[in-house]
C-alpha cells in the first residue's frame, strides 16, 4: 500500500489528473504505456472537463473496468459482467463518499500550475481506496488485474 501511495503522489506531482491516475496505474501494473489512453483521459479531469461534476476517480475507474471487460474491437463484445462490475463501483462510490459530484468532494481545494491548469489536491485517499476497490470488483468478476490476457 505503501508504494501505492508514493505513486499516486508521484503521479499528481507530475500534473496528472484523477482519471489519468486512475488508468495510468492500471496500465503501469501490465508494465504497458499508452500516452493516447492516458490523453482521452483528459477530458475527464477536475469533473469531466473541467466543470466538477462527475468525479474524474470514478470515470477513471470505471475506465480501467472497461480496459478489462469493455468492447475494443469490431468482433468483439463487451463482458457479460461490465455493466455489474460498473454498477458495483458506483454503488460503492456513491455510498462510501456521500456523491459522485466532484464539487462535493473536493470543494475548492486547487492548486494551479505554470499553465493555469487546477488540480485537486483533496483526493489521494480518494484515489487509494477507489483503486483498491476496482482491483477488487475485477478480482471477484475472474480478471486477474494486471494480466488482460486471455
Amino acid at each position: 500500500m505503501d508504494e501505492l501511495k508514493f505513486e499516486l503522489y508521484r503521479l499528481g506531482t507530475e500534473g496528472y489528473c484523477c482519471s489519468q491516475i486512475m488508468m495510468k496505474l492500471a496500465l503501469d501494473m501490465e508494465e504497458i504505456e499508452n500516452d493516447d489512453l492516458i490523453r482521452v483521459m483528459n477530458g475527464l479531469c477536475n469533473g469531466i472537463g473541467g466543470n466538477q461534476k462527475t468525479c474524474g476517480v470514478l470515470t477513471g475507474g470505471i475506465g480501467v473496468i472497461g480496459l478489462y471487460a469493455g468492447k475494443g474491437k469490431a468482433r468483439e463484445y463487451t463482458q457479460d459482467n461490465f455493466g455489474t462490475m460498473v454498477k458495483a463501483y458506483m454503488d460503492w462510490f456513491e455510498e462510501r463518499f456521500e456523491s459522485t459530484e466532484c464539487l462535493d468532494l473536493i470543494g475548492v481545494y486547487r492548486f494551479t500550475d505554470e499553465n493555469n491548469q487546477a488540480y485537486p489536491v483533496k483526493c489521494g485517499d480518494t484515489l487509494l481506496e477507489s483503486f483498491e476497490k476496482v482491483v477488487e470488483i475485477l478480482q471477484e468478476n475472474g480478471y486477474t488485474f494486471g494480466n488482460r490476457e486471455m
